[in-house]
């Protein structure tokens, strides 16, 4: 272990002490933020490549480990920002060494492996939580104050392509993003899933059309694309409240219905209300809420059964996907050797 612990006592027992694990992109992030945190620590961070740890540890003003043994030995909680597929093992690990989690989307590569950990943090008291950044969104509060009975959506979330992020499918890479968003809304048993797909820069699909029926009689269409031109995040919800239309990129809605906002002339008591909000630090919000469920035992927003439930959505997505295309080999709209993509 190359540097030096901080200890619990020089912080008065009032801060987290928090290590991080994997120092790739999004990693840097969450280090940057527990650095800057008042109610955290930075004790350490590991990462295979030590160059890139070494950078990371640099820039926040903390120490490297040379192994994630002698990391979690030094803190009581570990922020998980490895590839995904080594999310389970290391979650596992964690909680089994008795430290509260932070785990990256998705929690787990299987609902069984999903299960296994949701058993792990209850039976252990340990904190799970899982990083649905949008969860802690400016945009996320302002449609939930406005929408509660959503009938359709519509969900689109675009980008350029960049080779980050893709050991993993576009559903579980930005799909699962609004996923969850939406599954909060609606707060609904998902019923049906019927979607397309396909594999065209990498191994995993980079492009997905999902459209999803809840129990409740809601359908939400939702497309991702990580091989676009153009970067574009936007929602619109349809509901017995009005229609709204959210521009995350912009960070700006237009709600139209009867509650709020100015008078649409000429409509019938329709008002037409435009809101923007300011550049909010999500991920900052999230850490405070990683610390405030550790330190002072607050509700966990994105626990372990919210991750499971995004990650079964996004596998249904994947299967809806693989039945898309043996229906279509079936009808000769695509040949046997088209590219297949592994299972979500």
């Amino acid at each position: 272990m190359l540097g030096k612990n901080a200890p619990a006592e020089q912080n008065g027992g009032a801060t987290l002490r928090v290590g991080l694990i994997g120092c790739g992109h999004f990693g840097r992030f969450h280090a940057l933020k527990s650095a800057a945190s008042a109610s955290e620590t930075l004790v350490g961070v590991f990462d295979p490549d030590q160059k890139k740890a070494a950078a990371v540890a640099a820039e926040a003003k903390t120490s490297v480990f040379d192994d994630v043994d002698g990391l979690m030995a030094a803190v009581d909680a570990v922020i998980i920002a490895a590839p995904a597929e080594m999310h389970f093992p290391l979650t596992g690990d964690a909680l089994r060494a008795g430290k509260h989690v932070l785990v990256e989307k998705p929690m787990a590569a299987t609902l069984q492996e999903a299960d296994e950990l949701t058993t792990l943090a209850r039976n252990t008291g340990r904190i799970l939580q899982v990083g649905h950044l949008l969860r802690y969104s400016a945009e996320y509060e302002a449609i939930t104050q406005r929408i509660s009975r959503p009938l359709y959506i519509e969900a689109t979330r675009i980008a350029p392509f960049k080779p980050r992020g893709t050991d993993v499918s576009v559903i579980l890479d930005l799909m699962i993003h609004d996923l969850d968003l939406i599954l909060a809304i609606v707060d609904s048993p998902i019923e049906q899933v019927d979607a397309v797909g396909a594999a065209v820069s990498s191994e995993h699909e980079d492009i997905a059309n999902a459209r999803v029926r809840f129990a409740n009689g809601c359908v939400a269409t939702i497309t991702a694309s990580r091989i676009s031109l153009k970067t574009e995040r936007k929602m619109r919800l349809f509901s017995e409240e009005g229609y709204l239309s959210a521009d995350f990129g912009k960070r700006e809605l237009v709600m139209i219905g009867r509650e709020r906002g100015l008078p649409l002339p000429g409509t019938g008591g329709f008002r037409r209300e435009s809101a923007s909000w300011k550049e909010h630090d999500s991920l900052a919000a999230e850490h405070a809420a990683f610390a405030a469920s550790c330190l002072q035992g607050a509700p966990v927003l994105v626990d372990a059964q919210a991750g499971r439930r995004a990650l079964e959505a996004a596998l249904a997505v994947g299967d809806g996907i693989a039945e898309s295309r043996r229906r279509m080999e079936l009808s000769g709209l695509i040949g046997h050797d088209a590219p297949q993509s592994s299972r979500t």
